[in-house]
């Protein structure tokens, strides 16, 4: 583990191999530990680095809601980029509210990937869309306004983070996608001084929701959603999606070409939002082939 200073934060950050980077960026209620199966593989050949997002586990925690707006937690990973990739395109990966972040920063700073790869987080364009029309994303999504309430701590930590266990690995610690020793991990992470807080900020910060809508900070400007040209994704992207995610609908792909001319999508039949720790081999397979391509 190493801290790294970006952005007037310290981050904690998982390494692995050498080579050019792969970044990886975790969602809730995850943290570097969500990689670890992707750092033993793509270690071997690059430099793949998973840090725990600001407000998580060992990271800073900045006190204030308005230190967790999608504009800066952008800049974190540009601030990542220049420390451990400077002059070099990468490839970025990202998960949940990671990928959120990582739509947006390929959004903004096209100039810096070499590829993107997004595992079950909704464009922003997209998404906004289904959260003004569609009735089932909205109902799925009623959950982010519990997580923006002041009572959201209390109920997720309650009974020793039970809620979040179940959610979390509920099916999977039955059917081998999570160990006990992975529950453990968790379990700690969760519990370190305020990182519970740290990471329903994201939500607070940005007004993710079905009554909001999605503001105009989460990707970093109002401007963006007046002008659906400014959402243009202009490098080769790769989006997995676990299409038994009860979260984040598949109907999220639906019209994703609008938005990223250069998409390649491989959807996960049996995969849960969780597909990262319930397929990992074929995670890693679509990953690896989609990074050795031309494209």
């Amino acid at each position: 583990m190493t801290r790294v200073k970006v952005n007037g934060v310290e981050l904690n950050c998982v390494t692995a191999g050498s080579g050019p980077m792969m970044l990886f960026l975790h969602g809730f209620p995850e943290f570097w530990y969500e990689w670890k199966n992707q750092l033993q593989e793509f270690g071997k050949d690059h430099l793949a680095v998973a840090p725990d997002m600001r407000g998580y586990n060992l990271s800073e925690k900045p006190a204030a809601v308005e230190q967790y707006r999608i504009n800066l937690l952008v800049e974190d990973i540009r601030g990542l980029a220049e420390h451990f990739s400077a002059g070099e395109k990468f490839v970025l990966v990202g998960h949940d509210w990671g990928g959120a972040v990582a739509w947006s920063f390929a959004i903004a700073y096209p100039e810096y990937l070499r590829k993107l790869v997004i595992i079950n987080a909704p464009h922003p364009g997209i998404f906004r869309r289904l959260l003004a029309t569609d009735p089932e994303q909205q109902n799925a999504s009623a959950y982010m306004t519990m997580f923006q309430s002041e009572a959201a701590e209390g109920i997720l930590s309650a009974n020793g983070y039970a809620a979040l266990v179940n959610v979390v690995m509920g099916e999977g610690l039955k059917d081998g996608a999570f160990t006990a020793e992975d529950k453990a991990e968790y379990l700690k992470a969760w519990s370190q001084p305020g990182a519970l807080t740290g990471g329903l900020n994201y939500y607070r910060a940005n007004h993710v929701g079905p009554q909001a809508g999605v503001a105009g900070g989460a990707v970093g400007g109002g401007e963006y959603w007046s002008n659906p040209a400014r959402l243009i994704v202009r490098v080769p992207t790769l989006v997995i999606w676990g299409e038994k995610d009860t979260a984040l609908l598949a109907q999220n792909l639906h019209g994703l070409e609008e938005f990223v001319p250069r998409l390649t999508v491989k959807r996960v039949r049996d995969g849960s939002h969780w597909v990262v720790h319930e397929k990992p081999a074929e995670v890693n397979g679509f990953i690896r082939e989609f990074i050795s391509s031309q494209e």
